[in-house]
This record gives structure tokens, sequence and C-alpha cells, in this order.
């Protein structure tokens, strides 16, 4: 059953109370009672834990990684497929290099992709969007 792949931006804005967070809990609710599965990305991750870190420090990184272990996500790893895909879609598109890790495990996955980062518009074509704000 396909899930959802949650980006930097639809975690962010749900964590911080921003413009979307409704619109992500919800799905996060969905989610769980529907059996449908919450993927994030490791790059994804990693772009969360160094912004979170940089704009409120370490305390709020580790709730915020707590937070994200008790939702239940499915981490995705980054293979070397994973990487060559990500760089392909880069080579095509005008994204950041992280978003085309969020775009190449969506498509992997089968997942809609969770966002409000206007730079995905370009591949809506691609796959699902569901789009937070």
């Amino acid at each position: 059953m396909p899930g959802y792949l949650f980006d930097r931006h639809a975690l962010l804005a749900f964590f911080q109370g921003e413009i979307g967070a409704e619109t992500v809990s919800r799905l996060l609710r969905q989610s769980q009672e529907n059996a449908h599965e919450r993927f994030l990305c490791l790059i994804n991750l990693g772009e969360i834990i160094y912004l979170t870190k940089r704009r409120f420090g370490d305390e709020k990184k580790i709730d915020i990684l707590s937070r994200i272990h008790q939702i239940g996500f499915n981490l995705i790893s980054i293979s070397a497929s994973l990487v060559f895909q990500a760089a392909e879609f880069k080579a095509q598109y005008p994204l950041s290099y992280a978003d085309c890790f969020a775009l190449a495990c969506a498509v992997n996955q089968s997942a809609t992709l969770v966002t409000g980062d206007p730079e995905f518009r370009v591949v809506s074509h691609l796959i699902d969007i569901n789009w937070i704000g």
C-alpha cells in the first residue's frame, strides 16, 4: 500500500507550527489510521537536524529527533542507486540536491510527496504531490 514521503519543508513546518502544519498533522493521523507508511529520506533528516540545531540549538534538535522516532517514520537509507537517481534528477531539473533525494525516494516507494516547497512544481508530472500550503 503506497504511503507518504515527507520532505524537510513539510516536517519543519509541522514541528515549528508554520503554514501547512495542520495539513501535515492531518496526513500523519490519516496515514496511521489507514496503515499507510510514512517515509523520510535520511538526507532530508540530515537537513532537519542541521537546520533545527542552527536555528534553535541542541535541545530542540533532540526533541525533534525524538518526535520523528515516535511518529514511526520508515527511514530510507542512501544506496548507490539512489545517489545515481538523485544525480540524474539534479542534472535534469532545477531542484536542490537534497530535494532530488526526496524525489528519488518518493519515486522508488511509489509514495505521495508531502511538501510545500514550490521547487517541486517542475517535477509534479513525475509523482503525486500533496501540497501543504
